[in-house]
């Protein structure tokens, strides 16, 4: 008899392999999109503009896309692992590249513990009682096993996790349809232009992660075509779906209903008749938090594996799994990490500047965009631009604490990179 062909799709030795479709990629950058943003931040939105959040979400959708499409068009022609970290060490400088991928390590990396302990949170509404702590590192540990299978596995896994999320919102946005009252739009916008831009600038962090999928650039299959595709797809679905989701609930329940609760949404799911409505949407907040996290460590080692190739991290995080062709060690690094910040706490200061990492991430992937040779472009120049300068808009919104917390962070980043460089334990592959 004639044994079975591979599996999966060919890889060489110490390269990842490409088993992610198109539906997978477009599951990651869903998965990585729809967090806890669209359960917490359209109430702190609304505070802020009244009904006009609105027009605030399709403004941060539309920055949102700029920097998406820069991104789709350099994992197109730089299709490895690492995403940014990748584009700006090719394209603009070592250096830009190394911030780039620094910064991002960082920020997830803190932001993993809080997405842990959000997600033993949303559980412990819906079955009281659930400890916190324990709950959070099962579901790391779990994830990080998971991830070591291979993406194949992975993707399968979260694209049936964002399933789940996306139908319950679906249904939340189905259940109260009836309940639509106009007069709750009114007065439309009470803070002028100014609360709709505040609420933009909070809602742009709520679509965030829709180029995760570049950085697995090296697993998608023919990444020249579909990676393009999924983050466009990814972003679009995520972005219809924000926009009915805010318009059913702040046609539910007003602005300051909304402004005035922490789960804007679930305050909203009271108000419908049809059954079970709280409870669904709850299951749905769970699995958001799962596939964010799920997406974190994929994301996360897959950087570890691009920065540990050209010496910016220890050369050992370079391994590929030859059984799985997954980065096993940043894998298992990540998920350590991730579940000992879930034991005994996040960092605080590295979390609050998380808008200032990603701002600064996506400024660098924007300039690089910029400064691709024109037979490498699929998108005019002005995508760029309007995504550079939403960027620093926004970034010059930010506190100066937040701003001076970004640039420490960075100095430490620096600081590991030359000691790695200077002491060789850094040495990869170069590549």
């Amino acid at each position: 008899m004639k044994p079975p062909g591979p599996p999966h799709s060919p890889a060489a030795a110490g390269e990842l392999r490409r088993d992610l479709r198109l539906i997978d990629a477009v599951g990651v950058g869903m998965g990585a999109i729809i967090g806890a943003g669209i359960f917490v931040v359209t109430g702190l939105a609304a505070k802020v503009a009244g009904p006009a959040f609105l027009l605030g979400l399709l403004l941060a959708g539309v920055a949102a896309a700029c920097n998406a499409l820069s991104s789709a068009q350099l994992a197109a022609t730089y299709p490895q692992s690492g995403g940014t970290y990748e584009y700006g060490y090719r394209v603009l400088k070592p250096w830009a590249g190394f911030a780039a991928g620094w910064m991002f390590l960082a920020s997830k990396l803190a932001a993993g513990g809080t997405v842990a302990l959000g997600f033993a949170g949303y559980l412990e509404r819906l079955i009281p009682g659930v400890p916190l702590r324990p709950v959070a590192v099962a579901a790391v540990v779990a994830l990080t096993i998971a991830n070591r299978f291979g993406i194949r596995k992975a993707g399968r896994l979260n694209t049936a996790i964002v399933f789940v999320t996306a139908a319950t919102l679906v249904y939340f946005v189905l259940a109260g349809i009836p309940h639509f009252r106009a007069a709750n739009l009114e007065p439309f916008a009470p803070n002028g232009v100014r609360g709709v831009l505040e609420s933009a600038a909070l809602l742009f962090f709520a679509y965030t992660g829709y180029a995760r999928v570049a950085t697995l650039g090296e697993e998608v299959h023919a990444p020249k075509t579909t990676i393009p595709r999924a983050i466009v797809i990814s972003l679009t679905l995520s972005a219809s779906l924000y926009f009915a989701v805010a318009l059913v609930a702040v046609g539910a329940i007003g602005a300051a209903g909304m402004a005035g609760s922490a789960s804007p949404l679930t305050e909203a799911a009271g108000t419908f008749s049809l059954p079970g409505v709280r409870t669904i949407l709850g299951i749905g907040a769970v699995t958001a938090m799962l596939g964010v996290l799920l997406s974190q460590i994929v994301g996360i080692s897959r950087v570890m594996l691009a920065m540990a190739r050209r010496a910016d991290l220890p050369a050992a995080l370079g391994h590929v799994s030859e059984r799985h062709a997954v980065p096993d060690r940043g894998i298992l690094l990540t998920g350590t990490i991730i579940a000992l910040l879930a034991v005994f706490g996040t960092l605080e200061w590295v979390v609050a500047t998380a808008t200032f990492t990603i701002l600064l991430y996506y400024s660098i992937t924007n300039v690089a965009a910029l400064r691709m040779a024109p037979q490498d472009r699929r998108f005019p120049s002005a995508i760029p631009v309007v995504g550079l300068v939403c960027c620093l808009l926004l970034a010059l919104s930010l506190p100066l604490r937040t701003i001076g917390l970004g640039a420490g962070l960075l100095f430490v980043g620096f600081t590991l990179r030359w000691i790695l460089h200077k002491t060789g334990v850094g040495a990869g592959t170069g590549r």
